[in-house]
């Protein structure tokens, strides 16, 4: 099966293990916190936990709409380029199989969020662009 992410966006992937997530509560209000994730290779889907996950907002939020937006970014030095991978999905919740999310903390919660995505919207990775001409947008939807 290929995957819905370029060569590229795993690689990013595979490298970063903190993003930012975001949900909508049932008051429409949008909520934004970092956490831990994993591009987790079998499911072509990124896995979302961290320590007390099950007792979160984004989880009950998750519970009530399913439909969250990752944000992993970071910023190169030398030269100086901006790189990032923006994943809008649908989020499944597993009541098990968080603690293998990041093995260094053995006190991650067994609950996780699985986000499938829907759409993809990636900067600076396929690419060493270091000027505005050169900076290239990889977007599209993908489910």
């Amino acid at each position: 099966m290929a995957s819905v992410f370029t060569e590229a966006e795993i690689a990013y992937l595979r490298e970063r293990m903190r993003g930012t997530i975001g949900t909508v509560g049932p008051d429409g209000q949008p909520h934004l916190t970092p956490t831990t994730l994993h591009y987790n290779e079998s499911e072509d889907a990124i896995d979302v936990g961290g320590v007390s996950f099950g007792s979160t907002k984004k989880w009950r939020d998750v519970g009530k709409n399913a439909k969250v937006t990752l944000l992993i970014e970071d910023v190169l030095q030398n030269p100086r380029r901006a790189r990032a991978i923006e994943i809008r999905g649908t989020a499944e919740l597993h009541e098990t199989g968080g603690e293998s999310i990041n093995p260094r903390f053995a006190n991650f919660d067994a609950q996780f969020v699985r986000v499938r995505p829907t759409r993809i919207v990636a900067w600076g990775l396929e690419e060493a662009a270091t000027t505005a001409g050169e900076f290239r947008v990889n977007a599209r939807t993908v489910g």
